[in-house]
């Protein structure tokens, strides 16, 4: 039995064999999706008139939301009608791009009050998306939340609520349920071609200062310029700080530390590869190892989660780990997974290529025939020789074989296939993948891991009713 290995490459990466786009995307089972979403890049343009234009606004202009605007802003159809956040010199930034005719504003409210808004992105501090995203789907507006979707889980079914009453489109802005990468790995582990799957490995290295949250704080930074009180919320009042506003993934007033920055990410991976609705046993540990510079959220977590078996995924159990590193360390930043199954493992280096590896069972168990007595072992040796006749193993045969390589359309991106989503679920009213509930069901696992943490203990989560059990 001969091994056997599938690489898929992404975005150029080099690979022994090559093959064309269009065989890879018939290899997936994506060509019509693809070949409809190139079609509509090129033509959609034309086909929009001037009075069938989905019009944005933002609220939270920083790091993201200046990243998903800039998205939006290059889909064919799309204007950016408004934007609202606390700093003056974002809201500034803002007209500067966009020009002077967009509306800005400290207040959100003053934004969704708006007719010309169809659609709000919610790029605020984690600690605000819940209640903004209800009130933009109570005034009428589509929804693009930043991940988590939710800085607490009673504040989720909240979300999903709005969204059920006012039948208006929520997504979160994980981008992988949108991404052909992912797409291809959920039909790989669906077919079976990597046995069952039992163990599925994870990390995201942020080996830099940005990526450890150490973001520029402007040197106009004042009570004059920034509207403190809008940005606390509903976080405990204190005096004027700027840098919990423009680091504030560092506080756990407002943000959600690493799990909910980047392991909510791992989740929803896995989650839509696995057709998966979470774990039901959640254990994670950490600490403050480089970065002593006053936050009070870990720099580095490790993270076990046990995933039940259920009626939504083949029947065995699931068993992953989600690892993370930050602050620390050499090498560029990086994501991974490894889906491990019982006749192969799947590689999925984030943004990069997925790697099917495939070696052979054995054919000879081999015995422990030497621990027994001289009769016995020649009994338990001749059983064996019948049974196994001899066959020579060779670094050849049990070597995993490049079967195929399969690249993505050049130039092509996850962030813009997300809003791509997005844009048509508001133009055709259709339901997405990652809707409040996908968005919970990521979140919260996300946001057990911090208790688990805090608390030191393991944490029982109920992944069908999104519940601490």
């Amino acid at each position: 039995m001969a091994g056997h290995c599938t690489t898929i490459a992404v975005d150029g990466a080099p690979s022994p064999m090559k093959m064309n786009r269009r065989h890879f995307m018939q290899s997936s089972g994506l060509a019509a999706s693809v070949l409809a979403a190139e079609q509509a890049a090129s033509g959609q343009a034309k086909r929009i008139s001037p009075n069938d234009r989905v019009r944005i606004g933002c609220i939270g202009f920083g790091i993201m939301g200046q990243g998903d605007v800039e998205t939006e802003a290059a889909l064919p159809g799309v204007e950016i009608v408004a934007v609202a956040d606390v700093y003056d010199g974002r809201r500034t930034l803002a007209q500067e791009r966009y020009g002077k005719q967009v509306f800005t504003t400290r207040d959100y409210r003053e934004l969704l009050a708006r007719p010309d808004v169809d659609a709000v992105i919610v790029a605020t501090p984690d600690h605000w998306h819940a209640r903004i995203a209800i009130d933009a789907l109570h005034a009428g507006k589509d929804v693009y939340c930043q991940k988590p979707m939710v800085r607490e889980v009673p504040d989720g079914h909240r979300v999903i609520e709005a969204e059920k009453q006012t039948g208006r489109i929520l997504q979160v802005g994980s981008q992988r349920v949108s991404s052909i990468l992912y797409a291809k790995a959920r039909e790989i582990v669906k077919s079976g071609s990597i046995g069952e799957i039992h163990l599925i490995q994870a990390y995201m290295n942020r080996n830099s200062s940005l990526g450890a949250w150490q973001y520029t704080i402007p040197p106009d930074a004042s009570p004059q310029t920034i509207d403190w009180d809008q940005f606390l919320g509903s976080a405990p009042k204190r005096p004027f700080e700027p840098i919990r506003l423009f680091r504030w993934r560092n506080y756990r007033d407002y943000g959600t530390g690493i799990p909910g920055d980047l392991f909510v990410h791992l989740f929803t991976g896995i989650h839509f590869v696995m057709d998966a609705v979470g774990p039901d046993r959640i254990a994670a540990t950490g600490g403050n190892y480089y970065w002593r510079d006053g936050r009070d959220v870990p720099d580095l977590m490790t993270g076990l989660y046990d995933y039940p078996k259920t009626d939504s995924h083949p029947p065995f159990q699931i068993n992953f780990m989600v690892n993370f590193e930050a602050g620390s360390g050499e090498g560029e930043d990086s994501q991974a997974f490894r889906f491990i199954g019982t006749e192969g493992v799947l590689n999925l280096s984030v943004g990069h290529s997925l790697t099917v590896s495939k070696r052979p069972r054995e054919l000879d168990p081999g015995t422990t025939a030497e621990t027994f007595s001289k009769q016995i072992r020649e009994q338990i040796q001749a059983a064996h020789a019948a049974k196994y006749p001899p066959r020579p193993e060779t670094a050849e045969t049990l070597a995993c074989e490049t079967a195929d390589t399969f690249e993505l359309p050049e130039g092509y991106s996850e962030q813009v296939a997300h809003h791509q989503t997005f844009q048509k679920a508001i133009r055709t009213r259709t339901p997405v993948v990652e809707n409040a509930t996908f968005g919970l069901r990521a979140a919260g696992p996300a946001l057990m891991s911090n208790v688990s943490y805090f608390e030191r203990r393991m944490v029982s989560w109920d992944p069908v009713n999104m519940r601490m059990l």
